[in-house]
């Protein structure tokens, strides 16, 4: 039986290719593990420069910090050839956790002087986006091989 000029024969070895690419595909958007420790760092040495007492000494490590994550966005599609977003839940829970943790060390940094808690604030950061990079990454690949994206 044809249907539109394909045999069944032709239908499952271009859905079988399709597949193979998948696979492929899921092999290749995981990022390497010095992907997710650089993410980490970057946000851990960013938060950390609040110990400083100076706005404008400041500004340099925001050059860097943005600098760092320009690059490994670069890198990650050089590597992949294209650039995944999390998706809403993985957001969500990053955005309640910067919020539980960045806010009350921002209060304790700025408003009673005490800042120490910005680099604690970046550890905790660090790690949380680190491993939370590393868990979405292996999710996004085991969703590509089993077909739900």
């Amino acid at each position: 039986m044809e249907s539109h000029g394909i045999d069944r024969e032709t239908a499952a070895a271009q859905l079988a290719a399709l597949r193979t690419d998948r696979a492929a595909l899921a092999e290749r958007v995981l990022q390497p593990w010095w992907y997710d420790v650089a993410l980490g760092l970057l946000l851990f040495g960013f938060l950390s420069t609040y110990v400083i007492d100076s706005a404008w000494m400041r500004f340099p490590a925001l050059f860097v910090f943005l600098a760092g994550l320009g690059a490994l966005v670069a890198v990650y599609r050089r590597r992949t050839g294209i650039w995944v977003n999390a998706d809403a839940p993985a957001m969500k829970v990053w955005l309640v956790l910067v919020l539980v943790v960045a806010v009350p060390a921002l209060v304790l940094a700025e408003g009673f002087d005490q800042r120490w808690a910005m680099v604690v604030a970046g550890a905790v950061l660090g790690v949380a986006v680190a491993l939370l990079s590393r868990r979405w990454g292996r999710a996004y690949a085991a969703e590509l091989r089993e077909g739900e994206v």
